[in-house]
């Protein structure tokens, strides 16, 4: 999609939600990672990589002071991603996702792909690479498009 007169593409625009909403992250490992979805440029729901609600903010990163490497030991951590807190806060307002397009400033894991297609996702159009080749796997069994973002459209 391209830019005219000064407008923002949606793509960009929906991008730009996305990094707002990671402005919000409670994840003290330095990742700040935000998702927006989308139906017909309708904004359903946001969430944000971070702590439970009511858990308290972590003042240290675990896996970072162990040295586990990023994508690893997810399960060390109490922090859920930004997908998983996106669907959390749409099923709590009743809000159905299926058919929706996701932004989100990092490609999923595969834990998160998995949860995507289970709530009927169509598109995931991600900002910044993540290391895990069975996200990619999941993506194409459920016939999820993954479009990533050109530097300049982030």
């Amino acid at each position: 999609m391209s830019e005219t007169a000064g407008r923002p593409s949606w793509d960009r625009h929906w991008m730009d939600a996305a990094r707002l909403a990671a402005q919000m992250s409670t994840c003290v490992s330095g990742r700040k990672v935000g998702a927006v979805f989308v139906r017909d440029k309708r904004l359903l729901a946001t969430g944000f990589n971070g702590v439970p609600s009511g858990y308290p903010h972590p003042e240290v990163c675990f896996r970072r002071q162990t040295g586990v490497p990023s994508g690893q030991g997810l399960d060390l951590c109490v922090c859920a991603h930004a997908e998983a807190n996106g669907i959390a806060n749409a099923a709590r307002h009743g809000v159905s996702l299926e058919g929706a397009k996701v932004y989100v400033t990092c490609q999923p894991c595969a834990a998160c792909m998995g949860m995507l297609a289970n709530v009927g996702i169509k598109h995931v159009v991600f900002g910044g690479l993540y290391p895990d080749e069975r996200s990619q796997a999941i993506a194409d069994y459920a016939g999820i498009e993954l479009i990533g973002l050109p530097e300049d459209q982030r």
